[in-house]
């Protein structure tokens, strides 16, 4: 049996058809066509799926592969640059930028593609002629078309993302002109968290709701240890200020005398007035030179007396008088500051906090609720104060008020309290059950009857043979008592008796039947070992 078993399993294993293995998916009709006809030429059997999937034999699929790359299959959606290599002699530059503007198309359409949501990318560029006025220049524009798989979206910085791939490939190409549609119609390109109907920026509300968020849970979190969870809530508003402000200024300050003035030019001119200011003596090279080196200082004092000499080193005659006019300029002290107020700065603060009653014990022992104190209340007031940050100079308010919340109007009983727990931790409570279930099961079911069998001792080998050999006269003397009985049957019979004692005998026998059913029933082992002393003894 063994041998022929083997044989037929050796025949199927030979003889079974090959396994298939995915060579592409996701294929174009066009592709799968062009696939399909290369596999038959090659002489490689094929099979479709669903899908636009082929496959092929598992032990071809990469020779298939490298052998169809070398013949450019699959083709990718649209051309590239590749059509720049094969260009006509002769063409027209009309023809050639229109070939460059598909290329730059399939190039950018292959890019997107690489995203895991696309499936397929269409890109349309609109590039106008260029003018030699500036007035008439027109910006590009381009519009993108996206297939996405089933069930696949795209979020807002993947589109983000292909809008300044656009953008950046395309020369003058803004973010503004650049639109994004799905297969659906659906436009994608609209600006991410703008709402267009009213102006409002989602970004800018999420950027509250977190600011509110964080003083709530900041005054919770101080309250919870002293009145227990739950017994404390908070809500804050947030005026948020998001204009952006930017400012420069220019700022002239006078010159004081704690700060000295810094000189920037100074210019002194001199005339002699009433007297001989004009050039004399003999022409020649002595009169051209230039005038010697000062020897007064250059700041004259006034009323010099005459006969001193001037700024050129000329004396001053007695019969003139020396006119000097000083023009002294100073820096002016100017201060230029630029400033930008940041965005999203918080202008105002307006916090509700509620706090429940204390449940004191009264006079008879019960908890019951109680109010807070003026001192606890005010105590409270200044912890929230400390905890959000209280600025009273932007307007800032808190309110603090102390009363009984409403679970403490009535008291929950504990069959409230086991129905809410069962209604909201029902999955868990079930999933708890089944986990329970499986676990008893594998104990008592199990585990048990294994321990049970390891545990229980082996009998003695005397106990063993005295028991085999009473059971075995059980059996011998039930099987005697039939022989005996079908004797006596026989007697009666012959005799003709009455039907008494063979209903005696037939309920004596189905009871010992019955008794040696039971026996074997309850112990097999003990019955099989009977049997083989009776084999054995050959009685």
């Amino acid at each position: 049996m063994a041998a022929i078993f083997a044989v037929v399993v050796g025949a199927v294993v030979l003889n079974r058809t090959p396994s298939y293995k995915v060579l592409f998916s996701n294929l174009a009709d066009r592709d799968g066509g062009q696939i399909t006809a290369a596999l038959q030429q090659m002489n490689i059997p094929y099979q479709l799926g669903d899908g636009g999937a082929v496959s092929v034999p598992a032990d071809k699929v990469y020779d298939a592969r490298l052998r169809l790359a070398a013949q450019g299959l699959p083709k990718a959606s649209g051309v590239g640059f590749e059509l720049m290599d094969n260009q006509k002699f002769g063409i027209s530059q009309f023809a050639e930028q229109v070939n460059y503007q598909r290329s730059i198309e399939g190039e950018l359409a292959r890019t997107i593609e690489a995203i895991s949501s696309v499936h397929s990318a269409r890109v349309h560029i609109a590039t106008p002629k260029q003018s030699v006025f500036v007035r008439e220049q027109q910006a590009p524009t381009a519009s993108v078309m996206l297939e996405l798989y089933p069930g696949r979206m795209l979020d807002a910085g993947q589109v983000a993302g292909i809008l300044h791939l656009v953008s950046s490939s395309v020369p003058n190409l803004t973010l503004k002109n650049v639109t994004i549609v799905d297969q659906d119609g659906n436009l994608l390109s609209k600006q991410p968290g703008v709402d267009e109907n009213s102006g409002l920026d989602q970004r800018q509300l999420g950027f509250v709701r977190q600011i509110e968020e964080g003083y709530v849970k900041r005054i919770e979190d101080i309250l919870e240890p002293i009145f227990g969870k739950g017994n404390a809530r908070a809500q804050v508003t947030a005026n948020v200020d998001f204009s952006e402000v930017e400012q420069t200024s220019e700022t002239y300050r006078p010159n004081s005398s704690p700060n000295p003035s810094a000189t920037r030019s100074q210019q002194i001119s001199e005339k002699l007035v009433n007297g001989s200011a004009l050039p004399s003596g003999v022409p020649g090279a002595l009169s051209n030179q230039p005038p010697s080196a000062a020897s007064a200082p250059i700041t004259l004092p006034p009323g010099a007396a005459p006969g001193t000499a001037n700024l050129s080193g000329q004396s001053v005659s007695a019969s003139g008088t020396l006119q000097r006019d000083i023009t002294t300029n100073y820096e002016v002290d100017k201060t230029i500051q630029h400033t930008k107020v940041p965005t999203g700065v918080v202008k105002r603060l307006s916090a509700a906090v509620v706090v429940n009653y204390r449940r004191m014990p009264d006079k008879n022992g019960e908890m019951k609720p109680t109010p807070l104190t003026a001192q606890e209340v005010q105590q409270i007031n200044n912890l929230v104060k400390e905890a959000m940050g209280y600025n009273a100079s932007r307007g800032d308010t808190l309110n603090v008020a102390n009363a009984a919340f409403a679970d403490n109007a009535q008291p929950v009983t504990v069959q409230e309290r086991v129905v809410d727990y069962v209604a909201s931790n029902g999955t868990s409570l079930i999933k708890y059950g089944l986990l329970g279930i499986a676990l008893l099961y594998l104990l008592f079911g199990v585990v048990r009857p294994i321990m049970r069998d390891l545990v229980k001792p082996p009998p003695a080998p005397g106990e063993a043979e005295g028991a085999a050999g009473a059971k075995g006269g059980r059996l011998l003397g039930v099987a005697g008592e039939e022989g005996e009985e079908g004797e006596t049957a026989a007697g009666m019979a012959g005799s003709g008796s009455l039907e008494d004692p063979r209903e005696a005998q037939r309920r004596q026998y189905s009871s010992n039947l019955e008794a040696v059913r039971e026996l074997v029933k309850s112990d097999p082992r003990m019955a099989a070992q009977i049997i083989k002393e009776w084999i054995s003894s050959d009685e």
